[in-house]
Parts: structure tokens; C-alpha cells; sequence
């Protein structure tokens, strides 16, 4: 028995219409190639399912551009007229949009006043009251970052001047004492005060005297 003849119309059921779509539709793009590959045809064939997904197929030898002018020409139809029509309404109003602005902005800067109302004026004096007070608060934020930063950087440069005053003591006092110990007066020691850091020990050198002390001669410029 053959199969019976198929009523064509909507299928209901979704499932059934997906999968209907998806076999029909590979059943046309084998259609489409075989009529390009046969007869050496120029097709161009592009498909919308129900969900937006799009399904295209044009000849390798042209492309989609080259069919839309042939098209054209074919047909007495410019597809493109609607297209420059829209662009061109949403250019006008986006040359109005740049007028009223620029209309705007010279009656901040004083001018074009000589047509505008008192209650005019008068709300354009409140917006400029207004303006200046978002640009006063934002340069008062300005400062107030600026200033915190600055203080935190005085407390990093105080914390590293003690650090230093502390470490200069500490050397300071093992010169006094190193002093003390090889018999150097402390004026001597003071009027070479500024070169007390230039020293250091050799640890190539025989230092250790045999009391196990340093002899001031073991000493030697940093």
C-alpha cells in the first residue's frame, strides 16, 4: 500500500513540528546543492525556523551580496530604499538631539538669552545652582582623597625616619662603647663622628685579638 497523502497544514504538536522542520529542511539544502552542482545554478536560500535559528545556503561561486543586486535588477525591487530610509529618520533626529544640546550648552556659557522667558531664566539659574553644587562636592571629594592619601604617606615617611633616628642611636651607642673599650675619648670619637658608619669589620682579617676583643686597628673604611 503507498503512503497516504499528507493534509498540509500547521502541525500542533510541537515535537512533531521540530522534527518535521529538521528532516524537511536537510531534505532542501540537498535539493539546493544538487540544483547548483546539475544545472550549474546560482541558488541563494536562507530559512527561518519558529525559534529564530537561520539556515543558509548560497553557491560557492557568488555570494549573498552579488544575489541580492541580481535580484534587484530581476525584480525592479531596491531592497535597500527602506534600509536608507531608516537611517536617514534616525540620523535627523540624532542632528536635532545634537542642536538641542548644543543650544543648551551656549546658554550655560551666557548665551542666546535674549528670547528666553523670566521663568525661563529663572530654571535655568536653578540648574546652574545645582550644577555647581555636584561640581563643588566632587572637587571636595577630590581634596578630601588627596588629603588622606598625603597623610598616610607623612606617617609612611614618619614611620621610616624613626625607624632610622633608632638604628643611628643603637649604632651610635656601640661606637661609644667600642670606643670606650679600645681607649678613645669620646671628643675624638665625636669630631669623627660622620665617619662612624664608613667602618666596618673584615671577617678576612686575623681580628680577634687573644683577650678576644677587636683592636681598633681591625677596623677597616666600608
Amino acid at each position: 500500500m503507498g503512503r497516504g497523502k499528507i493534509e498540509i497544514k500547521r502541525i500542533e504538536n510541537p515535537t512533531n513540528r521540530q522534527v518535521t522542520y529538521s528532516k524537511r529542511r536537510g531534505g532542501i539544502m540537498k535539493k539546493a546543492k544538487e540544483l547548483h552542482v546539475l544545472c550549474d545554478a546560482e541558488v541563494s536560500l536562507i530559512m527561518f525556523s519558529n525559534t529564530g535559528k537561520m539556515t543558509d545556503f548560497i553557491s560557492p561561486n557568488t555570494t549573498m551580496k552579488k544575489m541580492y543586486d541580481k535580484y534587484q535588477q530581476a525584480s525592479g525591487l531596491d531592497l535597500w530604499q527602506s534600509h536608507y530610509d531608516r537611517m536617514q529618520d534616525n540620523l535627523n533626529k540624532l542632528m536635532e538631539i545634537n542642536r538641542k544640546l548644543r543650544r543648551e550648552i551656549g546658554k550655560r556659557l551666557g548665551e542666546d538669552l535674549e528670547d528666553l522667558s523670566f521663568a525661563e531664566l529663572r530654571g535655568l539659574e536653578q540648574h546652574l545652582v545645582s550644577s555647581c553644587k555636584i561640581v563643588r562636592d566632587r572637587k571636595f571629594g577630590l581634596l578630601g582623597t588627596q588629603t588622606e592619601t598625603c597623610r598616610k604617606k607623612i606617617k609612611n615617611l614618619e614611620e621610616v625616619h624613626n625607624n632610622l633616628l633608632h638604628e643611628y642611636e643603637e649604632r651610635l651607642e656601640e661606637a661609644y662603647a667600642l670606643a670606650n673599650h679600645e681607649g678613645i675619648s669620646t671628643n675624638e670619637l665625636a669630631n669623627d663622628g660622620s665617619h662612624v658608619f664608613m667602618f666596618r669589620l673584615q671577617p678576612s682579617q686575623p681580628n680577634l685579638r687573644d683577650d678576644g676583643g677587636f683592636g681598633i686597628h681591625d677596623l677597616r673604611l666600608g
